[in-house]
């Protein structure tokens, strides 16, 4: 009987021992991916989920839980899909990478979306914008202003869909600058309106009125001088010591290309650009060089470009690199909160370095700290 005892109790220890490790194991991170899995747009998603898996190797803790989910770039299977994440459980998503994917996503307070897109301005309350945003870009070219003494700043923005964002960063950043213009994307408008914006004909009539009045003059080496004269296309001040062109691409390099045919060149006045992701076609136009742009870190991004190249025999998207950065800023604001899993850690206000730079987090708003380049043509190189 004592024997029989013995056995019951050492059956009972490992069965209430079972049941203390399997309460006692720790909560599962669950976070989910709005990505476009399938239609056009289906690499970015598979760069993306490529990229998190690289950090969850990185991170090495089988506490993550990645659950992907297709959003298809449409808003209604986003929330088809939003809703799935949300009976498995999952508080935290990142994605979807197009801001018009988050219309519906409203309806899940008690989820936060880290939306990949760059844009924040009238985003719902839970959806964080993670992309690098007007507001981040803006502030870090600000401070090169500051740095440059450089006080009498245009400002091009273009009438696209971006013009309220950034418009809103430039309010918010209390950037010093003396004239603010719209223009019309149009290539065959661009010219037409940049020679409008920095008085080229009011220039170019005031060369040819200097030639003929130093023509009609008695002035000693007047030959020289109108010779001299000859060689310009415009004479007087531009009046701005710096551009900001608000633009990425094809419409950056046109809207630069004009300036230079309006006599507007970066010897004369700095350009400045947004984030350009160190498009290596802005090293070829040598005629705009000096070009200058806030971004991340140039090494850094390389690293992970090769590293992502050698794992999958692809290149990454730009955005697959904020993926891969926030999966560990999910992680590390999740252990800061001792695994408690809600909306308030992103309102503390807290710091995060990762691949893409420095994450500031503070009051459901994610802000980046950006490094500043110039272009030329050996490559870009860092100014701070």
């Amino acid at each position: 009987m004592k024997i029989i005892l013995k056995i019951l109790s050492i059956i009972f220890f490992i069965f209430i021992s079972n049941i203390n490790i399997a309460t006692s194991a720790p909560q599962k991170i669950k976070i989910g991916l709005l990505i476009p899995i399938t239609g056009s747009n289906s690499d970015i998603g598979k760069s993306i989920i490529k990229a998190t898996r690289m950090a969850i190797n990185k991170i090495n803790d089988p506490i993550i839980e990645i659950i992907p989910k297709d959003t298809g770039s449409n808003p209604d299977k986003t929330l088809i899909s939003a809703k799935e994440l949300k009976e498995q459980g999952v508080r935290i998503v990142i994605g979807p990478v197009f801001n018009i994917n988050t219309v519906y996503l409203n309806k899940f307070k008690e989820m936060t979306f880290l939306s990949l897109s760059n844009k924040n301005f009238n985003n719902s309350k839970n959806i964080l914008s993670a992309g690098i945003d007007a507001g981040s870009q803006i502030n870090t070219i600000n401070l090169f202003l500051k740095e440059k003494k450089l006080t009498k700043t245009l400002i091009l923005i273009p009438q696209n869909d971006s013009k309220e964002e950034i418009d809103h960063a430039i309010k918010n950043s209390q950037i010093n600058y003396k004239k603010k213009i719209y223009y019309d994307t149009s290539p065959t408008k661009i010219a037409k309106q940049m020679q409008k914006f920095t008085n080229y004909d009011q220039r170019k009539k005031f060369l040819e009125d200097e030639i003929i009045r130093l023509e009609k003059s008695n002035i000693f080496n007047k030959e020289k001088k109108i010779q001299n004269l000859k060689k310009k296309d415009t004479l007087g001040p531009i009046n701005f010591d710096s551009i900001i062109i608000c633009d990425f691409g094809e419409n950056l390099r046109s809207v630069a290309t004009s300036l230079l045919y309006s006599d507007v060149s970066s010897k004369k006045v700095k350009i400045i650009a947004l984030n350009q992701w160190f498009d290596n076609k802005l090293i070829k136009e040598k005629t705009i060089h000096p070009l200058y742009f806030p971004s991340i870190s140039e090494d850094k991004f390389n690293h992970f470009k090769n590293n992502f190249k050698n794992l999958y025999n692809k290149t990454p998207t730009h955005i697959s690199l904020i993926s891969y950065d926030l999966i560990g800023l999910i992680y590390y604001l999740i252990k800061k909160n001792n695994l408690v899993i809600d909306k308030k850690i992103f309102l503390k206000k807290n710091k995060f370095k990762g691949m893409i730079g420095i994450f500031e987090i503070n009051k459901n708003k994610i802000t980046y700290i950006l490094n500043f380049y110039e272009t030329n043509e050996k490559g870009f190189k860092k100014i701070f």
